[in-house]
């Protein structure tokens, strides 16, 4: 070939070199330092290209004598390329370099090069005798130095990218490799030339567009400068889900650190094995699901499946994440991801063992209330009927001397067996109240689990809540206004003494809104609307402050300091949502009161 085609050639290999840097600097990362790094090698690729196409320039119109000279600034590049080669490859595996003081030593080598190149004419330790073809150029002593550093430091580039590779499969490794690929070929070039073929200097940076060719697929195809794969081994090796990848077959091609770990295995031992042939895939119970069923069903479709498992020999619970690897609507391989759930689960115990708890101490502090007042309620009619039993008595004894009495008359005994009969009535009248305060007593003081739903009025309801509320209301000196806009035997069903805690609940919350201020009333108002249940407790109170309102069901949160708890609404919301599928909403302003509403649905 011609100077003026290998002109042409490097001109090529410059046009190329410059789109694949063109396209990095529009599409890369600037602030990557393997952006940067690989930026640099490109431009002493371009440098080098350019210095020899000025070179034939030179020996074509002015001089071959001055050919040498060209030569000692294209070296420049020259010397550059290897050592920004080993950043790129340093970079690509580390993902980060910061400044080391034996970064240093990566320049002795290039620049004692270029003084001896520069000094030639004095020594000719790089040259004894130059031309552009190889086999006519006489090397001095130097030379081998230089060449065996370049050489070197090469292999190591290479190296670096192998090992990056191997430790990485699928799209990374294919990055690396046709990194390694491109940088081989114009080695393997060079060395040709050297020591084989008979050639010139030009052949070398011109084999640099099958090497731009590599870098550009790797680059487009692979996104090669926006990944760094050790860096993101490292990530995958520090995180605390476990990963598992597989081929079609069920062999296992990677996995990380914690993987190992939680299984004692080595990787090594596990690369190139069926998943299902290893003991450790026995100690694996699947809860929800087969493991196996969930690996064909992924090799299928680009579904997420799930299913939780134990380890046997630890009793660690794990959540499973069963993926397809898909590349071009192809399955490549399997994903698995394992995420301990083990403290979760524990703390999800603990969580509900407490929630019960306070739960529990808030319905034995709502019974506490209640009992003050029942005693109230109870002692009334029991002195009711001690006061009957003493009138019986004397009627009794007044018969019993009216037997024998000539002057007692018949109408006189009828009149005895009315007033007898009178008490015996209200004894009954005492007796029936009695009867319905303990049941109501006894319904709340029942877990409300442990009762099936039934269907109950709005009658049954209230009368149960006025009972269980009398005391209150009447401590409190507030009044409750019932008022029915629909029948009061509409049908409910549900956890009747569930519902009366909800309300006796709301009943209490507005009795305090008015912060022991007497003669006050409250409003329980029975409404339908759009075919269900409309309950209103009203006050006209103090009001919700603004910072209470939006977490009042979201959170146990109270406005009573020391004597709340916060799990009455809160309680109060979850009853209704979750035992009668209903809702409950509320308005409120502060000084003038506030409107609570449970909405249930109509049986």
């Amino acid at each position: 070939m011609s100077l003026s085609g290998y002109f042409i050639a490097l001109l090529i290999t410059v046009v190329l070199e410059l789109v694949v840097f063109y396209y990095i600097r529009k599409r890369g990362n600037k602030r990557s330092q393997l952006v940067r790094t690989f930026e640099l090698t490109m431009v002493c690729m371009m440098l080098w290209c350019v210095g020899l196409m000025v070179q034939i320039l030179v020996i074509n119109y002015i001089s071959p004598d001055l050919a040498v000279y060209v030569d000692y600034f294209i070296y420049i590049p020259i010397v550059l390329t290897p050592v920004a080669l080993f950043f790129v490859s340093y970079v690509f595996t580390k993902k980060e370099i910061h400044f080391k003081k034996w970064f240093l030593l990566l320049f002795v080598i290039p620049t004692i090069t270029m003084i001896v190149l520069w000094t030639n004419d004095f020594h000719h330790l790089f040259y004894e005798y130059y031309s552009v073809n190889t086999a006519e150029t006489t090397f001095g002593s130097y030379f081998y130095v230089h060449s065996i550093y370049t050489y070197v430091l090469f292999a190591v580039d290479i190296i670096m990218l192998l090992r990056a590779s191997a430790k990485q499969s699928s799209m990374l490794s294919k990055q690396s490799l046709l990194i390694i690929l491109g940088s081989l070929i114009p080695i393997a070039v060079n060395v040709l030339c050297m020591t084989v073929i008979d050639s010139n200097i030009y052949v070398t940076p011109i084999s640099f567009i099958v090497t731009i060719l590599f870098f550009g697929i790797a680059i487009l195809r692979y996104n090669f400068l926006n990944v760094a794969p050790i860096a993101l081994k490292k990530v995958v090796d520090q995180m605390s889900d476990l990963y598992l990848v597989l081929n079609q077959d069920c062999i296992i091609s990677d996995c990380n650190k914690p993987f190992e770990k939680v299984f004692n295995l080595n990787k090594n031992s596990l690369i190139g094995k069926n998943l299902f042939d290893l003991n450790f895939s026995q100690n694996i119970v699947a809860q929800k699901g087969s493991l196996r069923t969930c690996i064909s069903s992924a090799k299928k479709d680009e579904k997420v499946y799930k299913l939780q498992v134990i380890l046997t020999d630890t009793e660690k619970h794990y959540n499973v994440e069963i993926s397809g690897i898909y590349e071009d609507g192809n399955c490549i391989g399997i994903l698995i991801l394992f995420k301990d759930i083990t403290q979760h689960l524990i703390d999800m115990q603990n969580l509900e063992k407490n929630q019960n708890t306070l739960m529990e101490r808030e319905r034995l502090a709502s019974l506490g209330q209640m009992i003050g007042g029942i005693a109230h309620n109870l002692k009334t009619p029991i002195m009711s009927i001690s006061g009957a039993a003493d009138g019986l008595e004397d009627l009794i004894t007044e018969y019993k001397e009216s037997i024998d009495d000539p002057e007692v008359t018949k109408e006189d005994h009828h009149a005895i067996a009315n007033d007898m009969s009178n008490w015996i009535s209200k004894i009954r009248t005492y007796d029936s109240y009695m009867s319905d305060v303990i049941t109501a007593v006894k319904g709340q003081a029942v877990n409300m689990n442990d009762e099936k739903p039934i269907l109950f009025t709005v009658k049954e309801l209230l009368n149960r809540v006025n009972i269980l509320m009398k005391h209150e209301l009447k401590n409190a000196l507030v009044t409750l206004n019932t008022e029915y806009k629909t029948s009061e035997n509409t049908q409910i069903l549900g956890n009747i003494n569930s519902l009366v805690q909800v309300i006796n609940n709301l009943i209490s919350n507005a009795i305090q809104s008015y912060n022991g201020k007497p003669n006050q009333n409250i409003d329980l108002v029975i409404d339908s609307k759009d075919g269900k249940l409309l309950i209103s407790v009203i006050d006209y109170g103090s009001g919700i402050p603004k910072e209470v309102q939006d977490k009042l069901f979201n959170q146990m949160i109270t406005t009573k300091g020391q004597k709340g708890t916060g799990l009455g609404l809160f309680m109060s919301y979850s009853t209704i949502k979750g035992h009668f599928k209903g809702d409950m909403n509320f308005e409120s302003e502060i000084g003038k009161g506030t409107r609570f509403n449970i909405i249930l649905p109509k049986e």
